[in-house]
Parts: structure tokens; C-alpha cells; sequence
């Protein structure tokens, strides 16, 4: 998925969806360090997707802090 659509996809998404895909990125990302440790070369593929997934999940919950501020 391209990273716009992707943006688009979660300014789309209902809060409580949000949280849902926060949990599963961060079961996903413990998950991979386990791989990682154990020298699977693809999980730092999927580790950095899900890392930049996650961040634009957190920036889009401060945008939509900043906005109900205002």
C-alpha cells in the first residue's frame, strides 16, 4: 500500500479502529523482534513497514487532539 493511501485510509478510520491497528502493530512488531533475534532476514522488512505504520496512526490521533482543542 502506498503511503498516501495509506494515510488516507486511517484519517478515514473511526478511533476506536485506530487502537485496535495500534494493538495489533504492537503485537506484530514483538512478534518480529523475536524473528529478528532468531536472524530471520525478512522481519526487518515488515519491522520498518510496521514502525512508520504505527507513527502515522500516532500522528493522526494528535491531529485529531489538536483539532477537538480547538
Amino acid at each position: 500500500m502506498k503511503r498516501r493511501e495509506e494515510v488516507d485510509k486511517y484519517r478515514d478510520m473511526a478511533s476506536e479502529d485506530l487502537q485496535a491497528e495500534v494493538d495489533r502493530l504492537k503485537e506484530s512488531l514483538f512478534r518480529l523482534n523475536f524473528k529478528l533475534a532468531l536472524g530471520e532476514v525478512d522481519a526487518i522488512k515488515k519491522m520498518r513497514q510496521d514502525k512508520k505504520s504505527l507513527a502515522r496512526i500516532r500522528t493522526e490521533f494528535r491531529q485529531r487532539e489538536i483539532q477537538a482543542a480547538k
